[in-house]
């Protein structure tokens, strides 16, 4: 007990107050205090980063300024992971081409058939190899409020610049539960709302955005009802992107979007960003529309799928439940990139007319 009496003291009147690890002998000798390594000092140094915190160095103003982004394909290897060196490709191509950002794992990316893990890896690993050269936008929307805030949460702490979110679908909420949702995702950092009501069943009406739109996180919206809404936003000071490729020229330019956010712009990046930046021009507009027809004959990304497998730039494998267009329509396919002109499509291979039973279907992966 004296001892310990002793060593209390000691601690007590010591001026090196030194943790249990460290000689008492060092402090006598050198007659200075401890001090904690230098990396220890660095203020704010938190790992892993978490949602409130000042994480992301992207401002909702930088996201409101982009024209042209390109909701992302997923490509896949056969046994139906992930085909990185292909999917490495396609962003490249559309960096090289003129896009400004690109949605990661949204409707055309196929988000719905991932995993949480296979989301946010994918999000991670296009902030890791474009972050610098293109705005990195994370799907992390879900109708669980639950997991819209958890995958937004990850989606920021591995880099992405904003998020993009849907209403709850399906299991449809009431307005003010709408509203709740979007409240609880919103103040994580830069945001896009997503509405289509063909796809959730249920439209975000104007009050919901103009009361989410108080928030300075919100960067704008991605609109799909039609350009009637679009302008309702744009004379309000709210940004707007139109989800309509085929409305996307007009709503740019008579209607006062801002850009568009395309899914023609994978196949030719270039002419959609000649279309978002160049003024109007009712001609290319008009020269795109039957690919924009096409591309949209059956429920996106089947169209989609088929026509980058048919260009070469990725394998011809699909993930259950899409499946490739019928052949009479891939026959038609080649037939509008010879229209329109090969050289200004992605890839370099010539486009081929390919036989069903080149496809892959994957169900388990």
């Amino acid at each position: 007990m004296a001892a310990l009496s002793s060593s209390s003291k000691f601690f007590r009147d010591s001026t090196c107050q030194l943790p249990s690890v460290v000689s008492t002998d060092y402090c006598k000798r050198s007659g200075t205090k401890w001090r904690s390594p230098q990396a220890a000092m660095i203020p704010s140094f938190h790992l892993p980063m978490r949602s409130f915190e000042v994480k992301n160095r992207t401002s909702s103003e930088d996201i409101k300024s982009l024209r042209l982004i390109t909701a992302i394909k997923t490509p896949y290897l056969p046994d139906g992971r992930f085909d990185l060196e292909a999917y490495d490709a396609l962003v490249n191509m559309q960096i090289v081409n003129g896009a400004e950002g690109v949605i990661v794992g949204g409707t055309t990316g196929e988000g719905q058939l991932m995993s949480w893990d296979e989301h946010i890896m994918l999000i991670g690993h296009t902030v890791n190899c474009f972050g610098g050269s293109i705005k990195v936008i994370g799907n992390t929307g879900s109708n669980s409020t639950r997991e819209a805030i958890h995958a937004t949460e990850q989606g920021f702490a591995v880099g992405m610049h904003a998020a993009l979110h849907i209403n709850p679908y399906y299991g449809k909420t009431s307005v003010e539960g709408v509203v709740s949702h979007f409240d609880s995702v919103v103040p994580m950092g830069p945001t896009i709302i997503y509405n289509v009501p063909s796809r959730t069943g249920q439209d975000i009406p104007p009050h919901v955005i103009h009361t989410v739109s108080q928030s300075p996180n919100l960067a704008g919206v991605k609109e799909c009802v039609g350009n009637d809404r679009v302008e309702e936003y744009t004379e309000n000071g709210i940004v707007v992107w139109s989800g309509n490729d085929d409305q996307c020229h007009d709503a740019r330019w008579n209607h006062g979007a801002t850009g568009v956010i395309s899914v023609t712009s994978n196949l030719v990046p270039a002419l959609m960003r000649k279309l978002m930046f160049e003024g109007k021009n009712p001609a290319l507009n008009s020269k795109l529309m039957p690919l924009i027809d096409w591309l949209f004959s059956e429920p996106n990304p089947i169209a989609l799928n088929t026509a980058l497998a048919q260009l070469g730039v990725v394998r011809p494998v699909f993930r259950l439940p899409y499946v490739p267009l019928h052949l009479s329509k891939r026959v038609e396919f080649v037939n509008l990139v010879k229209s329109i002109g090969r050289e200004n499509f992605i890839g370099e291979k010539d486009v081929q007319v390919l036989d069903d039973d080149e496809f892959i279907l994957v169900g388990r992966y």
